[in-house]
């Protein structure tokens, strides 16, 4: 090896150890600690004790595990595929040249940089029984005749969360999905025009395939905000009523800090980790990587 190749060398491990070590700090170490945690029993006031796999058997005969488990999918499967399906027919009618499109654009991005604890305690208000808009609005619609407990509901609850986070996700959707549009070159569509090719067809061959990096992206930003989020529905719900909106997240938090079990939490923060990850593998399997070859029409 020559003396350029390792001066190259030398000077690329100097640039990477700072990053490496704040990753190796913050992310492996936390990682590797929560895996030998979750093979202990630890009360915080106590010395941590190991127990094997204790931890983990008792979380599959923990009910509550299993709730939250079907919770957090739900919120994932129920959420994040209306929030990206919204946001691309928004994205395309924005992308469009409309007289004051940049400001649909700001509106539409608006409650995004709101911070979770606001939005939750926002929509909190608005979901109230006595008080809440919107019971006010469907009452004098005359659509309903009592108010509807939105948030101490076991049926209402869990769908009224998932929206409370679509209204949030939905303009970072659109601005993802509108960096997108923006690359697909204009000669596709005016080749299309000219071999008269519907609106619907340009979506479905030009549109769609050629968008489907973005999409993913959504896609796995959206996994990674139903299997993470804790505070909207922390101060939304706290979990309730009953465990009707509690998610993994927020029973590892419980788990943790309100039963003082940090062995069964470091466990379940696993399981969390270990699905996630399989997840999204799954999810980056199935896009098939970038977008192949484009047919706009038949």
């Amino acid at each position: 090896m020559s003396k350029v190749s390792r001066g190259r060398g030398l000077l690329i491990a100097l640039f990477l150890t700072p990053s490496l070590l704040v990753f190796t700090i913050y992310r492996i170490i936390p990682i590797l600690w929560n895996f030998i945690l979750s093979f202990q029993r630890w009360k915080l006031i106590d010395t941590p004790r190991f127990i094997g796999f204790s931890n983990y058997l008792t979380l599959l005969e923990d009910p509550v595990f299993w709730v939250s488990f079907k919770n957090t999918l739900v919120y994932f499967f129920g959420g994040t595929p209306l929030a990206i399906g919204a946001a691309l027919v928004l994205s395309l009618l924005v992308n469009k040249p409309l007289s004051g499109r940049n400001v649909y654009r700001a509106l539409i991005f608006l409650p995004y940089p709101i911070t979770p604890v606001a939005i939750a305690i926002i929509w909190r208000w608005l979901y109230d029984e006595k008080v809440g808009l919107i019971n006010f609005v469907l009452r004098s619609l005359g659509i309903v005749q009592e108010s509807i407990g939105f948030l101490s509901s076991l049926t209402w609850a869990l769908p009224s969360v998932i929206f409370t986070t679509i209204w949030q996700s939905l303009g970072y959707y659109v601005i993802l999905l509108l960096a997108g549009l923006q690359t697909i070159p204009n000669e596709l569509y005016e080749a299309a025009d000219i071999d008269g090719a519907s609106g619907l067809r340009k979506v479905q061959w030009i549109t769609l395939p050629l968008l489907k990096p973005s999409i993913f992206l959504c896609f796995i930003v959206g996994i990674i905000n139903s299997f993470t989020t804790f505070d909207v529905i922390y101060v939304m719900t706290n979990g309730g009523p009953g465990n009707a909106t509690e998610i993994l997240v927020t029973y590892i938090y419980k788990k943790a800090f309100t039963f003082n079990e940090i062995g069964a939490a470091s466990a379940m923060t696993l399981i969390l980790f270990t699905f996630l990850l399989l997840i999204t593998m799954v999810s980056n399997k199935l896009s098939g990587g970038e977008a192949g070859g484009v047919h706009y029409y038949e």
